[in-house]
Protein backbone atom coordinates (compact mmCIF):
# COMPACT_ATOMS: atom_id res chain seq x y z
CA UNK A 1 0.00 0.00 0.00
CA UNK A 2 1.34 3.61 -0.89
CA UNK A 3 1.83 5.69 2.85
CA UNK A 4 1.81 8.85 3.00
CA UNK A 5 1.25 9.55 6.74
CA UNK A 6 1.49 7.25 9.94
CA UNK A 7 -0.51 8.35 12.87
CA UNK A 8 0.27 6.25 16.29
CA UNK A 9 -0.95 6.93 19.78
CA UNK A 10 1.43 6.82 22.22
CA UNK A 11 1.11 5.30 26.21
CA UNK A 12 1.00 1.39 25.05
CA UNK A 13 1.59 1.54 21.65
CA UNK A 14 4.78 3.59 20.21
CA UNK A 15 6.42 3.88 23.50
CA UNK A 16 7.71 0.81 25.34
CA UNK A 17 6.66 -0.22 29.27
CA UNK A 18 9.20 2.27 31.16
CA UNK A 19 7.96 4.43 29.18
CA UNK A 20 10.39 5.31 26.03
CA UNK A 21 11.10 5.56 22.22
CA UNK A 22 13.34 2.64 21.70
CA UNK A 23 16.55 3.19 19.16
CA UNK A 24 14.63 0.76 16.70
CA UNK A 25 11.44 2.42 16.78
CA UNK A 26 13.50 5.43 16.49
CA UNK A 27 15.66 4.53 13.60
CA UNK A 28 12.02 3.54 11.69
CA UNK A 29 10.21 6.44 12.53
CA UNK A 30 13.16 8.35 11.54
CA UNK A 31 13.32 6.10 8.04
CA UNK A 32 9.48 6.96 7.16
CA UNK A 33 10.27 10.72 7.75
CA UNK A 34 13.47 10.44 5.04
CA UNK A 35 11.01 9.05 2.94
CA UNK A 36 8.70 11.87 3.02
CA UNK A 37 5.64 9.86 5.18
CA UNK A 38 4.20 11.81 7.87
CA UNK A 39 4.46 10.74 11.21
CA UNK A 40 1.77 12.01 13.98
CA UNK A 41 1.25 11.75 17.18
CA UNK A 42 -2.54 10.98 18.31
CA UNK A 43 -3.05 10.97 21.96
CA UNK A 44 -4.90 11.88 24.48
CA UNK A 45 -1.72 13.77 26.39
CA UNK A 46 -1.62 17.46 26.26
CA UNK A 47 1.57 19.10 24.79
CA UNK A 48 3.50 18.74 28.28
CA UNK A 49 3.18 15.41 27.53
CA UNK A 50 4.31 15.24 24.65
CA UNK A 51 7.30 17.40 24.75
CA UNK A 52 8.97 14.78 27.60
CA UNK A 53 9.17 12.30 24.33
CA UNK A 54 9.28 14.47 21.27
CA UNK A 55 12.88 14.71 21.16
CA UNK A 56 13.76 10.99 21.37
CA UNK A 57 10.73 10.22 18.52
CA UNK A 58 11.76 13.11 16.36
CA UNK A 59 8.28 14.84 16.41
CA UNK A 60 8.46 18.23 15.61
CA UNK A 61 5.47 18.77 13.29
CA UNK A 62 1.84 18.43 13.92
CA UNK A 63 0.39 16.08 16.84
CA UNK A 64 -3.22 15.40 17.53
CA UNK A 65 -3.98 15.90 21.06
CA UNK A 66 -7.06 15.31 24.07
CA UNK A 67 -8.14 12.10 21.54
CA UNK A 68 -8.76 14.32 18.52
CA UNK A 69 -10.26 17.76 19.74
CA UNK A 70 -7.24 19.79 18.78
CA UNK A 71 -4.20 19.84 16.50
CA UNK A 72 -1.18 21.94 17.18
CA UNK A 73 2.51 22.39 15.67
CA UNK A 74 5.30 20.99 18.28
CA UNK A 75 7.36 23.50 16.52
CA UNK A 76 5.79 26.97 17.19
CA UNK A 77 2.71 25.95 19.01
CA UNK A 78 0.24 26.77 15.64
CA UNK A 79 -3.19 25.46 16.05
CA UNK A 80 -5.17 23.79 13.24
CA UNK A 81 -8.43 23.78 15.23
CA UNK A 82 -9.60 22.85 18.58
CA UNK A 83 -12.95 21.71 19.24
CA UNK A 84 -14.31 22.70 23.00
CA UNK A 85 -16.78 20.58 25.14
CA UNK A 86 -19.25 23.46 26.14
CA UNK A 87 -19.14 24.40 30.29
CA UNK A 88 -23.44 23.81 30.27
CA UNK A 89 -22.63 20.51 29.35
CA UNK A 90 -19.52 19.51 31.38
CA UNK A 91 -22.25 21.07 34.11
CA UNK A 92 -24.88 18.60 33.24
CA UNK A 93 -22.44 15.93 33.08
CA UNK A 94 -21.21 16.37 36.25
CA UNK A 95 -24.32 17.42 38.31
CA UNK A 96 -25.87 13.94 36.95
CA UNK A 97 -23.18 11.68 37.53
CA UNK A 98 -22.68 13.50 41.52
CA UNK A 99 -26.09 12.48 42.23
CA UNK A 100 -25.62 8.70 41.64
CA UNK A 101 -21.65 8.68 42.84
CA UNK A 102 -20.10 9.90 46.14
CA UNK A 103 -16.62 11.49 45.94
CA UNK A 104 -16.16 12.01 42.52
CA UNK A 105 -13.18 14.66 40.91
CA UNK A 106 -13.34 16.34 38.07
CA UNK A 107 -10.86 18.06 35.95
CA UNK A 108 -10.97 20.60 33.18
CA UNK A 109 -8.34 21.03 30.48
CA UNK A 110 -8.22 24.26 28.44
CA UNK A 111 -5.75 26.78 26.74
CA UNK A 112 -4.49 24.72 24.20
CA UNK A 113 -4.07 21.99 26.64
CA UNK A 114 -1.28 24.36 28.72
CA UNK A 115 -3.70 24.89 31.56
CA UNK A 116 -5.31 22.08 33.93
CA UNK A 117 -7.97 22.76 36.56
CA UNK A 118 -8.35 20.28 38.73
CA UNK A 119 -10.74 20.46 42.13
CA UNK A 120 -9.66 20.49 45.39
CA UNK A 121 -8.73 16.81 46.32
CA UNK A 122 -7.37 15.86 42.98
CA UNK A 123 -4.06 15.98 42.95
CA UNK A 124 -4.10 14.06 46.22
CA UNK A 125 -5.16 10.97 44.42
CA UNK A 126 -2.72 11.86 41.26
CA UNK A 127 0.70 10.40 39.91
CA UNK A 128 2.72 12.47 37.28
CA UNK A 129 2.15 9.63 35.12
CA UNK A 130 -1.39 10.23 35.16
CA UNK A 131 -1.19 13.98 33.10
CA UNK A 132 2.55 13.87 32.62
CA UNK A 133 2.50 16.97 35.54
CA UNK A 134 3.60 17.26 38.84
CA UNK A 135 0.85 16.84 41.28
CA UNK A 136 2.37 19.60 43.67
CA UNK A 137 1.54 22.09 40.50
CA UNK A 138 -1.75 21.25 40.45
CA UNK A 139 -3.42 23.11 43.14
CA UNK A 140 -6.96 22.86 43.30
CA UNK A 141 -10.26 24.90 43.03
CA UNK A 142 -13.65 24.73 43.59
CA UNK A 143 -16.22 22.22 41.83
CA UNK A 144 -17.67 25.58 40.29
CA UNK A 145 -14.27 26.97 38.90
CA UNK A 146 -14.03 23.31 36.84
CA UNK A 147 -16.89 23.73 35.59
CA UNK A 148 -17.33 27.50 34.40
CA UNK A 149 -15.82 26.87 31.19
CA UNK A 150 -15.44 25.33 27.80
CA UNK A 151 -13.15 22.15 28.29
CA UNK A 152 -10.63 20.45 25.41
CA UNK A 153 -11.06 17.39 27.78
CA UNK A 154 -12.97 16.88 30.58
CA UNK A 155 -11.72 14.34 33.41
CA UNK A 156 -13.72 12.25 35.69
CA UNK A 157 -12.03 10.20 38.62
CA UNK A 158 -12.80 8.23 41.36
CA UNK A 159 -10.98 7.71 44.62
CA UNK A 160 -11.79 3.42 44.41
CA UNK A 161 -14.13 3.24 40.92
CA UNK A 162 -12.54 1.84 38.13
CA UNK A 163 -12.54 4.03 35.49
CA UNK A 164 -14.53 1.37 33.63
CA UNK A 165 -17.42 1.26 36.32
CA UNK A 166 -17.49 5.05 35.71
CA UNK A 167 -17.36 5.24 31.63
CA UNK A 168 -20.12 2.48 31.90
CA UNK A 169 -22.09 5.23 34.44
CA UNK A 170 -21.55 7.89 32.02
CA UNK A 171 -22.84 5.64 29.27
CA UNK A 172 -26.40 4.68 31.20
CA UNK A 173 -27.25 8.08 32.00
CA UNK A 174 -28.45 8.74 28.59
CA UNK A 175 -27.60 12.32 28.24
CA UNK A 176 -25.97 13.25 24.45
CA UNK A 177 -23.85 16.51 23.52
CA UNK A 178 -20.56 15.09 24.47
CA UNK A 179 -18.20 11.81 23.54
CA UNK A 180 -16.40 9.83 26.26
CA UNK A 181 -13.90 7.21 26.10
CA UNK A 182 -11.03 5.77 28.25
CA UNK A 183 -7.04 5.70 27.07
CA UNK A 184 -5.72 3.34 29.61
CA UNK A 185 -5.17 6.26 32.50
CA UNK A 186 -6.88 6.00 35.54
CA UNK A 187 -10.09 8.35 34.62
CA UNK A 188 -12.85 8.41 32.24
CA UNK A 189 -12.07 11.05 29.27
CA UNK A 190 -14.91 13.61 28.06
CA UNK A 191 -14.48 15.71 24.67
CA UNK A 192 -17.22 17.74 22.55
CA UNK A 193 -19.72 15.98 20.97
CA UNK A 194 -18.42 13.87 17.73
CA UNK A 195 -14.87 14.35 18.61
CA UNK A 196 -12.46 11.30 18.17
CA UNK A 197 -9.06 10.47 17.56
CA UNK A 198 -10.66 9.36 14.02
CA UNK A 199 -12.19 12.85 13.61
CA UNK A 200 -8.88 14.67 14.47
CA UNK A 201 -6.88 12.79 11.80
CA UNK A 202 -9.36 13.43 9.00
CA UNK A 203 -9.45 17.05 9.41
CA UNK A 204 -5.32 17.02 9.39
CA UNK A 205 -5.39 14.86 6.52
CA UNK A 206 -7.53 17.16 4.07
CA UNK A 207 -5.61 19.94 5.51
CA UNK A 208 -2.33 18.58 4.17
CA UNK A 209 -4.49 16.75 1.24
CA UNK A 210 -3.62 13.15 2.16
CA UNK A 211 -6.47 10.31 1.05
CA UNK A 212 -7.75 8.19 4.43
CA UNK A 213 -6.57 5.55 2.00
CA UNK A 214 -2.47 6.13 2.59
CA UNK A 215 -2.72 6.61 6.16
CA UNK A 216 -1.74 3.72 8.50
CA UNK A 217 -2.75 3.78 11.99
CA UNK A 218 -1.18 2.05 15.67
CA UNK A 219 -3.50 2.23 18.66
CA UNK A 220 -4.04 -0.42 22.03
CA UNK A 221 -6.98 0.86 23.86
CA UNK A 222 -10.45 1.99 23.13
CA UNK A 223 -9.69 5.56 22.54
CA UNK A 224 -8.45 4.49 19.76
CA UNK A 225 -10.70 2.02 17.95
CA UNK A 226 -12.30 5.06 15.41
CA UNK A 227 -8.77 6.00 14.51
CA UNK A 228 -8.09 2.28 13.17
CA UNK A 229 -11.48 2.16 11.98
CA UNK A 230 -11.12 5.02 9.82
CA UNK A 231 -6.93 5.10 8.43
CA UNK A 232 -6.71 2.98 5.38
CA UNK A 233 -4.71 0.17 7.84
CA UNK A 234 -5.31 0.20 11.15
CA UNK A 235 -2.94 -1.85 13.31
CA UNK A 236 -3.66 -3.33 16.85
CA UNK A 237 -0.88 -3.83 19.26
CA UNK A 238 -0.53 -7.55 20.84
CA UNK A 239 -2.20 -7.07 23.98
CA UNK A 240 -4.56 -4.38 22.85
CA UNK A 241 -8.13 -4.65 24.34
CA UNK A 242 -10.41 -7.32 22.18
CA UNK A 243 -12.46 -4.12 20.58
CA UNK A 244 -9.58 -2.86 19.17
CA UNK A 245 -8.61 -5.61 17.70
CA UNK A 246 -11.64 -6.21 16.08
CA UNK A 247 -11.15 -2.53 14.72
CA UNK A 248 -7.86 -3.75 13.15
CA UNK A 249 -6.50 -4.78 9.74
CA UNK A 250 -3.78 -6.52 11.55
CA UNK A 251 -2.65 -7.05 14.93
CA UNK A 252 1.52 -6.45 15.69
CA UNK A 253 4.05 -7.27 18.24
CA UNK A 254 3.70 -5.37 21.83
CA UNK A 255 5.03 -2.02 22.65
CA UNK A 256 7.78 -4.09 24.44
CA UNK A 257 8.76 -5.67 21.10
CA UNK A 258 8.84 -2.24 18.96
CA UNK A 259 5.19 -3.59 17.09
CA UNK A 260 5.53 -0.01 15.43
CA UNK A 261 8.94 -0.12 14.04
CA UNK A 262 8.07 -3.83 13.10
CA UNK A 263 4.94 -2.49 10.80
CA UNK A 264 6.80 0.36 9.40
CA UNK A 265 10.50 -1.85 8.48
CA UNK A 266 7.93 -3.90 6.86
CA UNK A 267 5.62 -1.71 4.83
CA UNK A 268 9.32 0.41 3.90
CA UNK A 269 10.65 -2.80 2.58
Amino acid sequence: MSVRLIATDLDGTLLDSTPAVTARTRAALDAARERGIHVVPVTARQPIGLRAIAADAGFDGWALCSNGAYAVRLDDGRMLFAEELPAETIRSLAEALRASIPDLLFASVRDAGETFVAQHGYAAIAALADHKRDPATMGGVPLEQVLAAPSLKFVIRHPELAPAALFDTVRSLGLTGFEVTLSGAPFVEVMAEGVTKATGLARLCEHLGIDRADVVAFGDALNDVEMLRWAGHGVAMADAEPLVHDAADETTASNDEDGVAQVIERLLG
